[in-house]
């Protein structure tokens, strides 16, 4: 494998039942198109980019349109086909599992099951359900529990739950919006603080979070006289992690590293839902901007993604990697 060996935190799975099955249970709202994918072609693109493990996960709009049952159904099934995937090569996948939201008592019992029995990395939770955004006090069980299983969660945006404007897609300026929503709801509404062992990863470098940071936080209070003070609400900003999907030019990692402090910032491709020509273009904007160390580029790479998930990390892997095929056949 590559010096580089990126852990790659957004990179997304396309189940090809899930992919068929979504036309007929509302397609995507947002109209981008599902894109061509296999296991093959993933190995390809990330050795392609020295990427040495890609943590998969379900995107936008997951299988919030599916009908009671069935959406619990079909996250078991996506879950076990990545899961899957993770057991025939542990050392190249990893396995943010899908939780059928907005049913909490359906996500809470499909946690157990990944995290339990599939030994998932952590799970991927959409920036809002049917409108409802994460800080919202119907999503409390839920963080309640991630927290005490000190779980990694992967934060995605969707479609907000507002018309897009005209020739403007939803994903090119509203998803980055729908990030940032949820971001400072989970702040302000105390999620971050009633919840403090969970690490939540927001996508995209944090929509707008990093750039507006001031602005939410000067005028909390404004709106919210019970709001924490700006210094505190910009260290609790703070505490979130950033990946790097089409977010490695030299403005946004400028504005991310002042923002935040570089054990902060993951890896991330966002392939397939970008070519592998414009993920490649991202990659090369983050090795060449020259505003960080040696160290710093290391950590972004691969260091940091280490440390929320040892069993990738050197001095561990020969035995991680032997223990999560065992589980994999296990479960299988």
């Amino acid at each position: 494998m590559s010096t580089a060996a990126r852990i790659d935190v957004h990179q997304h799975v396309v189940p090809p039942f899930w992919a068929k099955a979504l036309p007929d249970h509302g397609g995507d709202p947002s109209g981008t198109m599902v894109p061509q994918w296999t296991p093959e072609s993933a190995i390809a693109f990330m050795d392609s980019q020295e990427i040495a493990t890609g943590i998969l996960s379900l995107t936008a709009p997951s299988v919030v349109k599916w009908y009671k049952s069935q959406r619990r159904e079909m996250a078991r099934r996506v879950n076990e086909y990545t899961a899957d995937l993770v057991a025939k090569r542990p050392d190249r996948f990893g396995n943010f599992a899908t939780l059928p939201l907005p049913d909490v008592d359906g996500a809470l019992q499909e946690l157990t099951h990944s995290l339990d029995v599939l030994h998932a990395d952590g799970v991927i939770l959409l920036a809002n359900y049917a409108g409802k955004y994460l800080g919202d006090a119907a999503f409390e069980p839920l963080w309640a529990e991630l927290d005490r299983r000190q779980a990694v969660v992967f934060v995605h945006p969707g479609q907000p739950p507002l018309p897009t404007a005209q020739g403007v897609a939803g994903p090119l300026a509203d998803y980055p919006f729908d990030t940032t929503r949820t971001a400072v709801q989970l702040t302000l509404n105390g999620t971050l603080d009633r919840r403090p062992n969970v690490k939540i990863i927001l996508a995209h470098a944090g929509g707008f979070l990093p750039y507006a940071s001031h602005r939410f936080a000067e005028l909390a209070r404004v709106f919210r006289p019970d709001a924490a003070s700006p210094t505190e609400i910009l260290s609790k900003f703070q505490r979130f992690y950033f990946d790097t999907a089409l977010s490695s030019g030299h403005p946004a990692l400028a504005g991310l590293r002042a923002f935040t402090e570089s054990n902060r910032i993951l890896f991330g491709s966002d392939f397939p839902y970008v070519s592998k020509e414009i993920a490649a273009g991202f990659t090369a904007k983050l090795d060449v901007y020259d505003g960080l160390s040696t160290a710093e580029r290391t950590a972004i790479n691969h260091g940091n993604a280490r440390v929320l998930f040892p069993r990738l990390a050197p001095k561990h892997g020969a035995l991680a990697v032997n223990d999560r095929a065992k589980s994999g056949a296990q479960s299988g």
